[in-house]
């Protein structure tokens, strides 16, 4: 290795883990959206850095269009090991990043149905509700990289099937 630094992926994926807990169940159990909004600022932050040294030798981007598919392709990749699987725009500011095994959510689990093949709502709700928490990070991660390429947006994220996971990113006009 020259002159990188890395650190092992089970490593982050703990680290990641430790902080949701620690904000979501133990700082602020009875105020999940203050836990929310922690979260999601360190991921922020954090995003604003990596979208700093992940484009520092690149020529400036010519529109919101080629800021997301930079995040799509190399900043996916350098984050999470592989490209988005699909984006797919209304042309009009709305972004939908698609990743079928998102990796931060490959090792929840919520209690079996007693049914298994049960895809009421109710089994879809409590997907959601499981994963929110874990979803905080990674949509201030992509909202500060886009703020920081200069695409100021909102991100949030839905998930009905574990580990697939859409990320909506709406941009602010």
């Amino acid at each position: 290795m020259a002159g990188g630094r890395e650190v092992a992926e089970s490593c982050v994926d703990a680290v990641i883990a430790e902080m949701v807990a620690t904000y979501c169940k133990r700082l602020h159990p009875s105020k999940p959206e203050l836990a929310a909004r922690r979260v999601e600022a360190i991921g922020y932050q954090v995003g604003m850095q990596l979208a700093e040294r992940y484009t520092k030798d690149r020529p400036r981007f010519a529109d919101h269009l080629e800021v997301i598919k930079f995040i799509c392709k190399d900043f996916w990749a350098e984050v999470f090991k592989k490209q988005i699987d699909n984006l797919k725009t209304n042309h009009r500011g709305v972004f939908v990043l698609q990743d079928n095994r998102f990796r931060w959510l490959t090792r929840l689990s919520i209690d079996s149905p007693a049914n298994p093949s049960d895809s009421s709502p109710t089994s879809s709700a409590k997907v959601a509700q499981a994963a929110g928490p874990y979803l905080y990070y990674p949509c201030g991660l992509i909202r500060g990289a886009l703020t920081n390429l200069g695409v100021p947006c909102a991100v949030s994220a839905e998930v009905s099937t574990l580990p697939a996971c859409s990320f909506i990113v709406r941009i602010k006009a």
